[in-house]
C-alpha cells in the first residue's frame, strides 16, 4: 500500500507541502501520498491519532500545533527536546518506543540562509523577532553557526526571556552573545533580521524600527506568498536584500522527508519549481 503522510494545522489550506513532497517522491522514486488536514483548534490531538490510527506514517504539524505535537511524542530528537515545538512527527511502533518527534524549522532556515541565499551566519549578528513555535524551532540551529550574537525580541519579554534561558548554555558553547528584548528597544544594525513572529500571518505591520537594519542586512520573513508580502516591502524599502520563507519550507521538508524515508531529496530543482508555480509562471 501507499504510505500515507499529511501536514495538520489550522489554516492549512494554502500550505505548498503536498506539492514539495510530491516533487521529492517522484524524484526520489518513493511510493507516498501526502495530503492536508484541516484540524479544529480544540480538536488537534483527536485528529492527529486518527490520522495515525487510519495508517498515516507520518505528518508535518503547522501552526498552533507545534508545541501540542511536541507533548503528544514519547521520544525527541535532541533538536526539538531543545525547541519544546515540534513540526514533524514519525509514527513508530510502540515496539520501537512510539511517536518520534522532531523539529527541522531551524535546519531549513540555516540551510535556506547559507546554501540558497549565500549568506554565511558566523560571526554575524541577528536579530530573531518573536518567541512562539515558529523561533523555539529555529533558535537552536541558528546558534550551532556560531553567531556573534542573538537577540530575540518579544512583545512579551519575559516569553523571550523563557526561550533564551532554554538556549544559554547552547549560546555559550558557540561563544555566542544570547539574551531578550522588547520590540521597541531591541537595538540596532543587525546583519540578518528574521521575522518569526505571528504578525505577517495576521496581516499586522513590521513590530520594529527600520533602525534594527544595518547596511545591506539580510531580512527573512518564515512566512512566504501574500502573508510575506507587507515585510519583504518594509525590508526592501529600507536597502535590505529581503527573502520569503519559501526556501526554509522546501529545505525544512527535504530533513523531514529524510526522517521519514531514509532518502535526502534534491531542494534545488523543487524549490524553483515552486516559486514558479506561485508566480503563474
Amino acid at each position: 500500500m501507499t504510505d500515507q503522510y499529511a501536514v495538520l494545522g489550522n489554516p492549512v489550506a494554502h500550505s505548498q507541502s503536498p506539492f514539495i513532497h510530491a516533487e521529492f517522491a517522484r524524484a526520489t522514486a518513493q511510493d507516498l501520498d501526502y495530503g492536508r488536514v484541516l484540524s479544529p483548534l480544540d480538536g488537534f490531538e483527536a485528529t492527529l491519532r486518527r490520522f495515525a490510527d487510519e495508517g498515516g506514517r507520518g505528518c508535518n504539524v503547522t501552526v498552533p500545533f507545534k508545541f501540542d505535537a511536541f507533548k503528544l511524542a514519547p521520544r525527541h530528537t535532541p533538536r526539538a527536546a531543545l525547541a519544546q515545538a515540534a513540526n514533524v512527527l514519525r509514527f513508530d511502533a510502540d515496539s520501537e518506543g512510539g511517536w518520534l518527534a522532531d523539529n527541522t524549522d531551524g535546519i531549513g532556515l540555516v540551510r535556506d540562509i547559507e546554501r540558497n541565499a549565500g549568506v554565511a551566519l558566523a560571526g554575524r549578528r541577528v536579530l530573531l523577532i518573536g518567541a512562539g513555535g515558529a523561533a523555539a524551532g529555529v533558535l537552536g540551529p541558528l546558534l550551532e553557526t556560531s553567531p556573534a550574537t542573538v537577540v530575540v525580541a518579544n512583545r512579551t519579554v519575559a516569553r523571550a526571556s523563557e526561550l533564551v534561558a532554554r538556549h544559554a548554555e547552547a549560546a555559550a558553547g558557540r561563544g555566542t552573545t544570547l539574551h531578550a528584548a522588547p520590540l521597541e528597544a531591541c537595538g540596532e544594525r543587525y546583519d540578518i533580521v528574521l521575522n518569526a513572529s505571528a504578525t505577517s500571518l495576521q496581516g499586522a505591520g513590521v513590530p520594529v524600527s527600520a533602525a534594527v537594519l544595518a547596511p545591506g542586512a539580510l531580512a527573512v520573513d518564515l512566512m512566504y506568498g501574500p502573508a510575506a508580502a507587507g515585510f519583504i516591502a518594509w525590508a526592501t524599502a529600507h536597502g535590505a536584500a529581503a527573502r520569503d520563507g519559501l526556501g526554509m519550507l522546501v529545505e525544512q521538508a527535504a530533513e523531514a522527508f529524510f526522517l521519514w524515508r531514509g532518502v535526502r531529496p534534491d531542494t534545488a530543482p523543487v524549490l524553483m519549481r515552486l516559486r514558479e508555480r506561485l508566480s503563474g509562471a
